[in-house]
């Protein structure tokens, strides 16, 4: 029996990878008739930066600081991404109709995706990849990467076309 895709969470960082992506996302949802749910995760500052900043601003201003203007930051990249999901399909009105959901949350990338795929029984996971250099991949390695590594379900990854 073939698969089913009735849920895709399509993983974005809004880079030009992500945009190229998203149009395999909603290829994927037209020939199966799924839903897409988008999510963009905004990671985690490193520890030592953190420290640092909080140091250099004050006790508890940095805490402070996030909380008025985390939730703006939020709002305003869905609406970013709200504005570019009907950029993308304006001339495919009827793919516009599966995009189920747009999500901005904060934390860590990989673990973000992974908890989401699960929380919304994801079928399917697509996402962009960056082709870092081997160097580079070797050591850091790529969210894509490690969400293929640790995924329990499908994942497509879609190259940057040169």
């Amino acid at each position: 029996m073939l698969p089913s895709y009735q849920h895709i969470l399509f993983a974005t960082d809004r880079t030009p990878n992500s945009e190229h992506a998203f149009k395999h996302a909603i290829l994927l949802a037209r020939h199966s008739n799924a839903k897409i749910h988008i999510l963009h995760v905004i990671p985690q500052v490193d520890a030592s930066f953190r420290s640092y900043v909080s140091a250099v601003m004050g006790q508890g201003k940095l805490e402070e600081f996030e909380g008025q203007h985390e939730e703006n930051a939020l709002n305003l990249i869905k609406k970013k991404l709200e504005d570019f999901t009907k950029r993308e399909l304006k001339d495919y009105p009827e793919d516009l109709k599966n995009i189920d959901d747009i999500e901005v949350i904060h934390g860590h990338p990989v673990t973000k995706i992974l908890q989401t795929a699960v929380r919304l029984s994801a079928d399917v996971i697509v996402m962009g990849t960056h082709g870092k250099g081997a160097l580079e991949h070797t050591f850091l390695g790529s969210v894509a990467e490690k969400v293929l590594q640790k995924a329990k379900r499908p994942v497509f990854t879609i190259p940057l076309l040169d």
